[in-house]
């Protein structure tokens, strides 16, 4: 079981549409394409924040948006995997004061969360995966 406050490395992943659109740790999560229909995989970390999970939108810190968030964004109605079941959730980005809040969430758990998000030239997503 992880440590309090950081970032969970349980078995999980989040199916949208039927495929897996993310996952955390192992085992790595899958998704189909928006425009190839092919299957792709990503490995993710994520924070609870009550009942809902949240992560980060981010190519390695590099520019761009990954392809698990931009299809999450086109089929954002999604099923989680965690180890106590299946849970139902809905993905969309945190905004404003909730962005805010969770952006210091995470920073708590990696003091460096300003400085590696600075090496973008976007704004990195704080993804909200908010269970039914």
């Amino acid at each position: 079981m992880p440590d309090e406050g950081s970032p969970h490395a349980e078995r999980t992943h989040v199916e949208t549409e039927g495929s897996t659109a993310l996952g955390s740790s192992a085992p790595p999560g899958r998704s189909t394409g928006r425009r190839t229909g092919r299957e792709r995989s990503a490995i993710l970390a994520y924070l609870e924040d009550g009942p809902n999970l949240f992560t980060l939108a981010m190519n390695g810190w590099a520019d761009g948006e990954p392809a698990w968030w931009l299809n999450l964004q086109a089929h954002p109605d999604a099923v989680v995997t965690l180890v106590d079941g299946t849970h139902p959730v809905r993905g969309r980005a945190a905004e404003g004061d909730e962005r805010a809040r969770l952006w210091a969430k995470w920073r708590e758990v990696d003091p460096d969360l300003d400085a590696y998000a600075a090496l973008r030239s976007s704004e990195t997503a704080l993804v909200v995966l908010e269970r039914g």
